[in-house]
């Protein structure tokens, strides 16, 4: 008996869902927008991208050929004391 009952419950919720997807059709979905790319835009900002890179390149490779750069080395605390093991 209760195998019954359990195969009607099971019987009767497929059927609704069966005439939800039926009858509903798409009444919670949304659909999906797509957006045209603006390859022009996209072109644009890249180019002002690289020439900020650009700018930013030449004031290091300014830096590097006027001999002003000074580099100080600070070694860690656990290697102060210990000979170099090169």
């Amino acid at each position: 008996m209760k195998t019954g009952r359990l195969l009607g419950v099971v019987l009767v919720l497929q059927v609704l869902l069966l005439a939800g997807q039926w009858f509903g059709g798409t009444g919670y979905l949304t659909s999906a927008n797509a957006q045209i790319t603006d390859p022009g835009r996209d072109r644009s900002q890249m180019i002002d991208e690289l020439k900020s890179l650009n700018a930013k390149l030449d004031k290091i490779i300014a830096l590097l050929d006027g001999g002003n750069l000074q580099v100080k080395v600070i070694q860690p605390d656990e290697n102060k004391g210990k000979a170099a093991g090169r």
